[in-house]
């Protein structure tokens, strides 16, 4: 699916300025299920890593991984992030990477997919269910089952940007988990979650830690953040009880998979 996503730039190159970034041994891939928050821990892991070492040019997807493979040298170790499926070519690719895997409630899932492609932020080729040209009931059920010829299901996303790196070197991280100990960053519990996170990319927790968290975390720097897009329809909180039913029948199993039951 091709896709533009519009939106002002973010302010993290200067904020991250006032830190002293640590310089990463082996590159870092922060990998993720589309809509599962890919902003939120990009933008912490920013304020950790030193900024040449940020890799720019674009979200790596399995379309553009043979002009991206410079992400992933040992020889120039960088960060970098985008949503990659399982595949020969993304195995080898990955192989010497660190490798973050960033997950979400397909609950949740759903109804951030929905927003997204009903905002004006997102250009694609399904323009014509914005403004009310689908009823919300309908592009739920989109987000989930997909729509024929233009965008993939939820079963299917989920197995190839997920699942099958379950049995890998990954490390896996719910959106969910990070959300919890941002709202008590101030706990024993909170530090320990960050430490292992940065453990996972190779880095040492600095002493300044939550003020480097708390900044990249900044909602109003996400152009993706749920209140930073102009939604054309109104989108529930939370998922229906059919539509739960219809994500149970169409990816039996996946929540329990994923350690959401």
């Amino acid at each position: 699916m091709n896709a533009i996503i519009r939106g002002k730039p973010d302010n993290l190159d200067a904020i991250g300025e006032r830190f002293d970034r640590a310089r990463l041994q082996r590159p870092v891939f922060l990998n993720s299920v589309p809509k599962a928050g890919t902003h939120l821990i990009r933008n912490i892991l920013r304020m950790f890593v030193a900024p040449d070492q940020h890799w720019r040019r674009e979200y790596i997807q399995h379309a553009l991984l043979s002009r991206s493979l410079g992400a992933f040298s040992l020889d120039k170790p960088m960060i970098s992030w985008g949503h990659m499926l399982f595949s020969d070519e993304s195995a080898v690719a990955l192989r010497d990477t660190r490798h973050i895997v960033l997950v979400r409630d397909p609950y949740d899932w759903v109804l951030a997919r929905a927003r997204f492609y009903l905002s004006d932020e997102f250009q694609g080729n399904l323009n014509h269910i914005k403004d009310g040209g689908a009823s919300v009931e309908d592009v739920i059920m989109m987000m989930i089952l997909g729509a024929h010829g233009r965008v993939p299901d939820l079963k299917d996303i989920y197995a190839m940007n997920a699942v099958a790196w379950m049995g890998s070197s990954a490390v896996i991280v719910r959106y969910e988990d990070i959300v919890e100990n941002l709202k008590d960053l101030g706990s024993k519990r909170a530090e320990a979650f960050f430490r292992q996170l940065l453990a996972d990319c190779g880095l040492d927790l600095p002493t300044d830690w939550r003020d480097r968290v708390e900044a990249g975390a900044d909602r109003r720097e996400s152009r993706t953040a749920s209140e930073n897009l102009k939604v054309t329809a109104e989108v529930p909180a939370v998922l229906s009880d059919i539509h739960k039913r219809v994500v149970d029948f169409h990816a039996p199993g996946l929540r329990a998979l994923l350690g959401y039951d």
